[in-house]
């Protein structure tokens, strides 16, 4: 475990020494604020570690799930909530229960509003509801990705409203979430945990909270370096996804295969990492992420245009989909207009039921715009429900040779385990390959459009 003494050894006041006291003796009640894919798998790893856990959500379908010891994040499965469901946890739509905790975490959503700009207003009502309970001895600690100063400006200010001194009487940190859905070689538990409080004893006391549930914590300066590193970890991601989803708009012209060219780049054992090209970014941070920094920047009178020009082609991509699937059927003979397609995946990702900024979404949607009767096939996502920006109504269909044989296309969107690649590949009329699935087809075989 990764310790920073000069942290740790910061000097507390009585009320930090008993919160720290309850730390260590497993007395201190962990309320988590948002049960979704970062809030769920958190609260069971404090629960594992001996802590009773409260875990508030606004929806009372999922605390009736939990109740009930299901899961209702199907990557999870229900061994996760099962357990919990005999002692110390307890699910609430009752904000008022956050008096009982001595440590809370925030996991709430930072989304982006239609400008492309940040929408703080689910951290900022949580920040509310813990002014109206706040007492001497909590920790509260926000996880939700957002721009540095965060913490400090939108939650801090608040906490501050009041008789209680952060830092002395109440605490106050930033711990950057770093799930990976559908991952099996790293856990909650085991990804190390970036700690940065708003002074140092509220980073000490929110290392050790985390330290007696996770297996490493690496305690940072601050908030807000905490705070940049997680937009840093995001925007690596998306500046090089942004950099294969070009070459691979370059290659595709040239006639030479993305898939291969990234293969072979990698074989070389340093200053090289491979990066896949796709049909657009998904999940909840590397969308998002970039938009978050750029428009800070804005605040300081600069410009990120090396993020923003990522987060253009990126965000181009569904664009470009759609075009080749346009080629492919005009090939055929077809118009899209009128022309029956299948979507194979919802998720953004492959082996998981996550449909946050899934660009399947987004391909459904233009597609339809265009006439196109579109279905889609997802054996994780059984049905979409309503989103902020999307809500398409749409069940999964059943694929069979016989349905694959009566659609005009099949667009390859996400690439999961569960569907027959070669049942697909045997039955399909026409197939727009966005993910290398049939990258040993491309250019033998006359009925697979890469993209």
């Amino acid at each position: 475990m990764t310790q920073a003494s000069t942290q740790s050894d910061a000097p507390l006041s009585p009320a930090g020494e008993a919160l720290r006291g309850k730390i260590a003796d497993r007395s201190a009640v962990v309320a988590v604020v948002g049960l979704g894919y970062v809030g769920l798998p958190l609260a069971r790893v404090f629960w594992d570690a001996g802590f009773s856990v409260l875990g508030l959500d606004s929806d009372p379908e999922k605390i009736e799930h939990l109740a009930d010891g299901r899961t209702y994040l199907t990557h999870l499965g229900d061994d996760l909530a099962r357990p919990m469901t005999a002692e110390r946890f307890e699910g609430t739509t009752d904000a008022a229960r956050l008096a009982d905790a001595d440590g809370v975490i925030i996991c709430l959503p930072t989304p982006l509003d239609a400008h492309l700009e940040p929408d703080l207003s689910f951290v900022d009502r949580a920040a509310a509801m813990v002014r109206q309970t706040l007492r001497p001895g909590q920790l509260v600690v926000l996880e939700s990705s957002t721009y540095p100063g965060t913490t400090r400006e939108r939650i801090g200010a608040v906490l501050e409203d009041s008789e209680h001194a952060v830092g002395r009487d109440v605490f106050l940190a930033y711990s950057p979430e770093r799930e990976d859905p559908g991952r099996s070689d790293h856990s909650t538990r085991t990804i190390p945990k970036l700690v940065g409080g708003a002074d140092p004893a509220s980073t000490a006391l929110a290392a050790e909270l985390y330290r007696a549930a996770l297996d490493e914590v690496v305690p940072v300066d601050s908030c807000e370096v905490a705070e940049a590193a997680k937009l840093l970890e995001n925007i690596y991601r998306a500046v090089n996804i942004a950099l294969v989803n070009e070459m691979k708009l370059l290659l595709t012209e040239m006639g030479v295969d993305v898939w291969k060219v990234v293969d072979a780049a990698a074989t070389k054992p340093f200053g090289f990492q491979a990066f896949y090209p796709g049909p657009g970014l998904g999940g909840h941070c590397i969308p998002i992420d970039p938009f978050y920094l750029s428009w800070k920047a804005k605040e300081h009178g600069l410009t990120t245009r090396f993020i923003e020009l990522a987060g253009v082609v990126n965000r181009e991509m569904p664009d470009y989909v759609v075009s080749r699937v346009q080629m492919g059927l005009n090939r055929d003979k077809k118009a899209v207009n009128g022309s029956s397609i299948l979507v194979l995946g919802l998720a953004y990702k492959p082996n998981v039921d996550d449909v946050r900024e899934s660009p399947s979404l987004e391909l459904i949607e233009k597609l339809q715009e265009l006439g196109a009767e579109v279905d889609y096939h997802d054996p994780h996502v059984p049905a979409t429900h309503k989103m902020r920006q999307h809500d398409l109504q749409m069940t999964s269909v059943a694929i069979n040779a016989e349905r694959l044989v009566g659609y005009d296309c099949v667009l390859v969107a996400t690439h999961h385990d569960a569907i027959d690649w070669a049942a697909v590949a045997e039955h399909a009329k026409l197939i727009v390959d966005t993910r290398g699935v049939y990258r040993d087809r491309y250019g033998r075989d006359d009925k697979v459009v890469p993209a």
